[in-house]
């Protein structure tokens, strides 16, 4: 699993899909929620604007599992 440091309170969950480079755009990342790829802490997402605190777990098809980590 690899670690994803934030600097802010949150992340919605399209931004930290171009974070974890999964994706170039934020039209990428909507496409890639339409399809169902991604689940955050073990359930489906499709909402782009989900928001994201440290210790969530982020799911990809094809990319791997991401945690959310709070930055220093």
């Amino acid at each position: 699993m690899k670690r994803i440091s934030i600097q802010s309170e949150f992340i919605k969950l399209d931004q930290f899909l171009k974070l974890a480079d999964c994706v170039p755009t934020g039209g990428m990342a909507k496409a890639l929620l339409q399809e169902g790829a991604v689940r955050v802490n073990g359930e489906s997402e499709e909402r782009r604007g989900r928001k994201l605190y440290p210790g969530d777990t982020v799911e990809v098809d094809g990319e791997g599992s991401f945690e959310v980590t709070a930055g220093s």
